[in-house]
């Protein structure tokens, strides 16, 4: 399988997860680093769908790619799962929120003395989905990259994703970083692959970022034939 072979499948932006009609949790994710792969993706993949939370529909203008528009989470993964198959390649850089309310309260909370107390569950995680699909030899012929936006030990939980959600590489950006946090037109990447090999990118654009990746992806996707 060859980049120009596959459907290319992009996530990008935040989730929402409601506390109740008028606030949620949420993060700070501007969607670009998303929007600058499905962009990149389009030149070599036979179909590319972008999958993406909330942002700024201004910056969809004029794309050509197929977007597919998601709010929770939970459907974004019902998004990925429905897009994701054989001849599959997978980024996933969208940055879903970790934790919902349990329950979505109907009416807005009105403001009182005093505290408030939000019970909280996990969300469902997107990369375990997939890889589970991929152990039970669901989906085969798949290439998975995931994000991993840190702020201490880095190296380390990026490492421990790759292995823990079975991806075939992952893309480690220090949002503490001036140049690679959210919302930025810029980014620093460090990229690990399966083999403990590492690859360290100096401050780009998002775009040339983006070229990056497929790069290296396309290489990884050779190695295999």
């Amino acid at each position: 399988m060859l980049l120009q072979e596959s459907k290319i499948i992009v996530t990008g932006g935040p989730t929402r997860e409601w506390i109740d009609p008028v606030r949620y949790i949420s993060n700070a994710s501007s969607g670009k680093m998303g929007i600058a792969l499905a962009d990149a993706a389009l030149s070599l993949g036979k179909e590319v769908v972008f999958i993406h939370g909330p942002i700024d529909v201004s910056l969809l203008k004029d794309k050509k790619y197929r977007s597919v528009s998601v709010d929770s989470t939970e459907d974004m993964l019902n998004a990925v799962l429905s897009e994701v198959g054989e001849n599959s390649v997978l980024v996933m850089s969208a940055a879903p929120a970790d934790y919902a309310p349990v329950e979505k309260v109907k009416e807005k909370i009105k403001k009182t003395d005093g505290e408030i107390t939000l019970h909280m569950r996990k969300t469902p995680d997107i990369l375990k989905n997939v890889a589970k699909l991929r152990a039970e030899e669901k989906i085969k012929n798949i290439f998975v990259a995931g994000f991993a936006a840190e702020t201490t030990d880095i190296e380390k939980y990026a490492k421990g994703k790759l292995l823990e959600k079975n991806l075939d590489m992952i893309c480690l950006n220090d949002v503490s970083k001036e140049g690679a946090g959210f919302g930025t037109d810029t980014n620093i990447i460090t990229l690990f692959f399966k083999d403990n090999s590492k690859v360290e990118l100096p401050i780009l654009t998002k775009n040339d970022v983006a070229k990056k990746i497929f790069s290296y992806i396309e290489s990884q996707l050779l190695s295999r034939r």
